[in-house]
């Protein structure tokens, strides 16, 4: 059997279910996944193997108005991922149509002259007719290499998305073992569980502007031991964090500890500590250990 290896990047606008799709094809938790917009903050790769393929799909955050260091340092990171990649799939939310987001997206994936996809998410909330409508459209904007309709939660259309995108990878030696799903530092996904965590109890009380930070990871042959800094704007915002009697941080540690002792197999320990620092957003320090450029 002749090996093929490449890397596909993903890109779209905020919310549109990157991450839910590389959770999807990976079979297994590799991205956090939150209602919250701009959860992904950094390039996050999943490992898939298809047929004689190996594929890495390279979830990035999405694309919105940048408004703050933070804000332009995650974008840079996606306009990035364009470079690195063999192919290029533009993944959508159909509901929401042909957003100035997604015009911005396929003027710089032009430029780019690589295999490039597109495919419509979440189509089982759109008319067919509707989808026919914006396939038209977008056919009028760029001679994509193939158009599909998905749905990345309910795992809908994405064979052939498979199938279709692992016909333009190259031949190659595989980059991974085959039972590997990510290359993401082990420490930066338990920080990014904990703030999954966050949002899924507090989205509505606490804005976009929280932190995790990974301070000291150990492994012993009794488990791992995780110790993370969560970082607030203000101390409202850590007093919503703690809870009364910091209940609210020690089920949002349990709930963390839980799920990294189903994915690791083994006894884990978490340590939070919330700390208000005001402008931690303009400080790069604390997004380079994301791989971000301030």
């Amino acid at each position: 059997m002749t090996k093929k290896c490449g890397f596909i990047s993903l890109i779209g606008p905020t919310n549109a279910g990157k991450s839910t799709l590389v959770n999807q094809l990976t079979g297994a938790k590799v991205s956090i996944v939150s209602h919250k917009v701009q959860t992904t903050r950094t390039q996050v790769r999943g490992i898939l193997t298809h047929n004689d393929t190996q594929m890495i799909l390279m979830d990035t955050p999405g694309i919105f108005k940048a408004k703050t260091p933070l804000d332009r340092a995650m974008i840079s990171a996606a306009w990035q991922a364009l470079g690195e990649s063999d192919a290029i799939l533009v993944l959508m939310d159909a509901q929401k149509g042909i957003t100035p987001e997604i015009k911005q997206i396929i003027k710089n994936v032009k430029s780019t002259n690589k295999p490039t996809f597109i495919a419509m998410n979440k189509v089982d909330k759109v008319k067919k007719e509707t989808l026919l409508a914006l396939a038209a459209e977008l056919s009028q904007m760029h001679d994509f290499k193939e158009y599909f309709m998905i749905s990345a939660l309910k795992n809908k259309g994405t064979e052939a998305l498979l199938d279709k995108i692992s016909a333009e990878m190259k031949e190659g030696p595989w980059l991974y073992d085959e039972d590997q799903v990510s290359d993401f530092p082990l420490k930066l996904f338990a920080a990014e569980l904990v703030r999954e965590k966050i949002y899924k109890f507090l989205h509505q009380e606490l804005p976009y502007d929280i932190a995790v930070m990974p301070e000291k990871m150990e492994h012993t042959e009794k488990g791992y031991n995780f110790h993370m800094a969560i970082y607030a704007m203000r101390d409202s915002q850590k007093k919503i964090i703690l809870g009364k009697g910091g209940l609210q941080l020690k089920q949002i540690g349990m709930l963390a500890r839980e799920e990294l002792e189903r994915e690791l197999e083994e006894k884990v320990n978490v340590f939070l500590f919330v700390k208000t620092q005001p402008n931690w957003q303009k400080d790069s320090e604390h997004y380079q250990v994301w791989g971000l450029e301030g």
